[in-house]
């Protein structure tokens, strides 16, 4: 359960009984949706499945909105060296968006390599060619991002944000699972990065896991897929490195515990961590933008 809907589930409790009204436990049902659903097989069969254990997509998507997915994009290379999102993964979200009536879908990334061999490369591309022409794109200039604040921000008070990322109505967090030099773990937090122009900036003016926390007060994801098929668990985040495959998707309407989950699910850097051990995952449990603590949530999960 979210923390919002946990919060209102309180607050509908206490009143029912200040009123002395007669109580109806609602979380018998609540608790059919899981906190985190967890899926291994085959890439897009399994991201299929996850999602539909969420409750489908159109838990998230409703018919008429504007979906950005968020995938790994940076680099130019295939799936199984771990740097990008699988795309097999990207390719069943944006199916998943289409079928539940998004009125636009694109699959944006401000790489840091070179664009076009980037969306080549990755095959993401071409796995999302037949859900729409020109759904994958790879923007870096400036005139494709706006500057704006990020209100109530510990440490990184703006940023330029690209366009279509603050005007959609939805937006999907699909990162690779992978390590990172900088921050332990790149996932779907420090992914959202890759949605702002300046992000050598967080590195050397801000306290790095602070402004990814504030990066996120701003862009947030309604769902989080982690993509764990190629997990890259030394060498991040462009790799090479230890590539381990592990065949599992993780999705979560909760960024936090899909990426805690994905922290505990794996092996980094040949050893086992918890969740409290990422500072900026540790830093958003505590500023309420989702919950790492991960035995107390309803993990759900699939074998294929």
């Amino acid at each position: 359960m979210r923390r919002r809907e946990f919060l209102k589930w309180q607050l509908s409790g206490a009143l029912w009984l200040a009123a002395g009204a007669p109580f109806i436990d609602p979380r018998p049902a609540l608790a059919a949706t899981p906190d985190i659903a967890v899926a291994t097989g085959e890439a897009r069969a399994a991201t299929h499945a996850a999602v539909k254990m969420l409750g489908g997509m159109k838990r998230f998507v409703a018919p008429g909105q504007r979906v950005l997915i968020k995938p790994n994009m940076s680099f130019a290379t295939e799936a199984d060296y771990g740097a990008n999102t699988h795309p097999e993964v990207v390719a069943a979200l944006a199916e998943m968006c289409r079928d539940a009536g998004a009125s636009s879908i694109l699959v944006m990334d401000n790489p840091l390599s070179q664009p076009e061999e980037c969306m080549v490369r990755s095959g993401i591309r071409e796995a999302c060619r037949d859900i729409g022409r020109d759904i994958v794109q790879a923007p870096t200039a400036s005139r494709f991002f706006r500057e704006e604040d990020i209100p109530g921000a510990l440490s990184m008070g703006a940023n330029a944000f690209l366009r279509e990322a603050l005007e959609a109505d939805v937006i999907i967090a699909a990162p690779t699972a992978k390590s990172h030099g900088s921050t332990g773990v790149s996932l779907g937090l420090k992914g959202m990065m890759g949605l702002i122009s300046n992000r050598g900036v967080m590195h050397w003016r801000y306290d790095l896991d602070t402004a990814i926390v504030d990066l996120n007060t701003k862009l947030r994801a309604a769902l989080t897929v982690v993509d764990g098929i190629y997990v890259l668990t030394t060498g991040g985040p462009y790799g090479p490195g230890k590539v381990v495959k592990a065949d599992t998707v993780i999705a979560s309407a909760d960024i936090v515990a899909a990426d805690a989950y994905a922290v505990e699910a794996f092996e980094w850097y040949g050893r086992s961590f918890e969740a409290r051990q990422v500072k900026h995952l540790r830093l958003a449990h505590e500023r309420g933008l989702g919950r790492m603590d991960v035995a107390a949530l309803n993990v759900q999960r699939i074998a294929l």
